[in-house]
């Protein structure tokens, strides 16, 4: 039996690309998905392709920059369910852009929506982990969060501060709760239609050619959650065969 099976699993960024196939899959292995982000329509018709197949799945509004918000999703998927089993902290925006450019408010964006969602997850399911004793945090990097290339200064740096943040963690909580990061490579998601820097656009377009499906991202994040308790996969990239980064 699949250690995903039944567990409760709550993910952010979740009614597209990452997120969505993120949820289709677990909630296909058996576990119970609890569905946050923006769109509540893309949300509302994920939850009930799940439900059609099967699978059970609730879904909340989200907005990750609102500490508030993540809080209500844990303790409503809490009160449903009865408990938190993992946290997958999915929420990202990339709008790439050369520092020159000064698109200072797309900078605060990231902050926000990149280290302050992730950090505003934890901060709402870390209480009830440890009360459990148990749980798991999902974090998502990115291969930004390794290098750093032209225009993508700014979501790097958001990037390396998800995996400082997770190591941090890691430390301070293991033996019963563990923490993972997944860095996905370029992967097919809505990712890049944030770019509002008409150059950076047209070099992630390139880029983006040979991009991987969502799917294989989200079978990564199954890999880590389906360990034994005891063995915690604190690291995965996942990238395109042919990707020079």
């Amino acid at each position: 039996m699949s250690n995903v099976n039944g567990k409760i699993i709550v993910i952010t960024g979740a009614s597209s690309g990452i997120g969505e196939a993120t949820a289709r899959m677990l909630a296909n292995q058996g576990a119970r998905v609890v569905l946050g982000s923006r769109r509540t329509d893309r949300l509302e018709a994920i939850v009930n392709d799940i439900r059609t197949t099967g699978g059970t799945a609730e879904y909340q509004a989200v907005d990750v920059t609102q500490r508030s918000h993540l809080e209500a999703l844990i303790q409503f998927a809490q009160s449903k369910f009865g408990r938190v089993d993992v946290l997958i902290n999915n929420a990202g925006i990339m709008p790439l852009s050369a520092l020159e450019q000064l698109k200072v408010e797309e900078w605060e964006q990231m902050i926000d929506v990149n280290i302050k969602g992730v950090l505003y997850g934890i901060a709402a399911a870390l209480p009830i982990m440890k009360a459990q004793k148990t749980g798991q945090i999902i974090n998502i990097s990115s291969i930004g969060g390794h290098t750093v290339s032209p225009t993508a200064a700014v979501y790097c740096a958001t990037k390396f501060a998800v995996r400082a943040i997770s190591e941090g963690l890691r430390q301070e909580v293991g033996g019963d709760i563990r923490v993972t990061v997944i860095s996905p490579g370029v992967t097919e998601s809505e990712l890049a239609e944030s770019i509002s820097d008409e150059n950076a656009k047209q070099g992630m377009q390139e880029f983006r050619k040979i991009a991987i499906p969502a799917e294989a991202i989200a079978r990564s994040i199954a890999f880590a959650i389906e360990q034994p308790d005891d063995v915690d996969v604190s690291e995965i990239i996942v990238r395109p065969t042919a990707s020079p980064y």
